[in-house]
Order: structure tokens, then C-alpha cells, then sequence
């Protein structure tokens, strides 16, 4: 699971739960007054069918998916990546059965491929050409969802908006229509549940959905760089570089603290 998401998540819900809380003690209201499932449903139904009309069904289902990912941590380190990549330079130096049986053990599904083209006797220049090709591809698919979460905090904000003013509407409605009572009560009340519609679209937008697109953009960056040190591996491997050269050459992708020489 990745700690940041879930310590970001946490801290937001318990500061913005916290303060409303103590508001509400300052009143001598129940924080229950925040709760209100027609403005919910106003908020969470016009931002899916929003989205649904701006995009594919079938993208707007990747939605769940999406919010399960958030929280994953990524599939890979870089450093032990690297270390994969020289293994791997070394068992081709001396055959390619040796290569094969390196290849076997990998969790990584893009070296691996890589390995296997290897191993097919692909030439260089074709291998190179269909991994940034698949690697280029693989990049629009994650901005394109990066796109569909920040779509929806889009969205949210703005049925928020539309949530007060039918609260308004109604409110003004419904004074029109009084026979009387504490007018000023009533104002404040129906006041009070139209802004509701506005908090719960800012909310989810400025917590969990536009939060939720730089993560995936986050990570969408760091596969590209992942993506970019894997080719230039395979690059080396193919031409079956020194394993010193292969590391020297890829410790270039990766952070100083986490670089190893060959020795270690």
C-alpha cells in the first residue's frame, strides 16, 4: 500500500471532520447537520454523468480501478531494477541459454518481453523500435486516465454549484409561499442545506479526485523514467556490454543515493 495516499487521506478527513466538529460545538450543532443525501446525489450523479457523456463507457468504469491504484504502491524500484538489468548483461555474455533461464525469474513484464526479443534473435534496431513503441503507447494510456480523474474533479465543483441553486430556488419557493413563522429561522436553514451541495463538491474535488490525477500523473512519470532505463538496458544487453559499462550507464536514471558500483 502506498503510506503517502494513506496518510494524506487520513490527515485530510481527520482535520476537515475535526474542524467541523468543533464548529459545530461552538453552536451546539451535531455534525450530522453536514450530511444531506439529496446534495450527495446531486454532487456524485451529475459528475459520473458528466463524465460518462465527455468520455467512453468503458473508461468511466476504469474509475474504481483507478482509485484501487492510487493506493498501490509502484511496481517497481529503480535501483533494483538496475540490478536486474546487469544480471542479465552478465548471464548473455555467456550464452544465450543462460539468458533464458535469468529471464524466468523477472517481475517485470516490460524487461522480461524485452529479454524474450532478445533471446528471437529481433536485430538492435527493431527492438529498440517496438519497446519505445509499446512504451510511448503504455504513457498516453496512463495520461489519458490521469485525465479521466481530474475530468471528474472538474466536475464535482460545479454540480456543487448546481446543488446550492436549486437549494435557493426552493428556498426563495418556499418563502414565497409562507404563511408566517420565524422567517429568519427558515432562511437560515434552507441557507444552510443549499451551501451543503458546495461543500460536498469541493470536498471530493480538492481531496480525492484532482489529488488522485497528479498521483497517477506522479506515477505516469516515474514508469517513464523506469521505461526509458529498461530500453537502454536492453540496449546494452543486446550488445552485450561489460556489466560495469551496463551499471555505469544506468545509474544515470536513478537517484545518487541509490546508486551501487559493481563491486557492491
Amino acid at each position: 500500500m502506498d503510506i503517502a495516499t494513506i496518510v494524506g487521506l487520513i490527515l485530510g478527513i481527520g482535520l476537515i471532520g475535526g474542524s467541523m466538529f468543533l464548529a459545530g460545538l461552538s453552536y451546539g450543532l451535531s455534525i450530522s447537520n453536514f450530511w444531506n443525501l439529496e446534495s450527495l446525489m446531486i454532487v456524485l450523479g451529475g459528475t459520473l454523468s458528466a463524465t460518462a457523456i465527455a468520455f467512453r463507457l468503458n473508461e468511466v468504469k476504469r474509475v474504481f480501478g483507478l482509485i484501487g491504484f492510487v493506493f498501490k504502491k509502484p511496481a517497481f524500484e529503480l535501483d533494483k531494477v538496475v540490478d536486474d538489468i546487469v544480471s542479465l548483461g552478465e548471464a548473455y555474455r555467456k550464452d544465450r541459454q543462460s539468458l533464458e533461464s535469468q529471464a524466468n525469474n523477472l517481475n517485470n513484464r516490460f524487461l522480461k518481453d524485452g529479454v524474450v526479443f532478445i533471446t528471437q534473435g529481433l536485430p538492435l534496431d527493431d527492438l529498440k523500435d517496438i519497446m519505445q513503441t509499446r512504451e510511448e503507447y503504455r504513457e498516453r494510456r496512463e495520461a489519458a486516465e490521469a485525465g479521466l480523474m481530474k475530468t471528474l474533479g472538474t466536475y464535482s465543483p460545479a454540480f456543487g454549484m448546481v446543488g446550492t441553486l436549486i437549494g435557493l430556488i426552493m428556498m426563495l419557493l418556499g418563502m414565497g409561499s409562507s404563511d408566517g413563522g420565524d422567517m429568519a429561522a427558515q432562511l437560515g436553514q434552507s441557507m444552510s442545506i443549499a451551501l451543503i451541495t458546495t461543500f460536498y463538491g469541493a470536498v471530493l474535488a480538492n481531496l480525492l479526485f484532482l489529488p488522485f490525477a497528479e498521483k497517477i500523473n506522479s506515477r505516469n512519470k516515474e514508469n517513464t523514467v523506469c521505461g526509458e532505463l529498461v530500453i537502454e538496458g536492453l540496449m546494452l544487453i543486446h550488445q552485450k556490454k561489460h556489466p560495469i559499462v551496463i551499471r555505469d550507464v544506468l545509474n544515470s536514471y536513478i537517484p545518487p543515493a541509490l546508486r551501487k558500483s559493481e563491486e557492491e
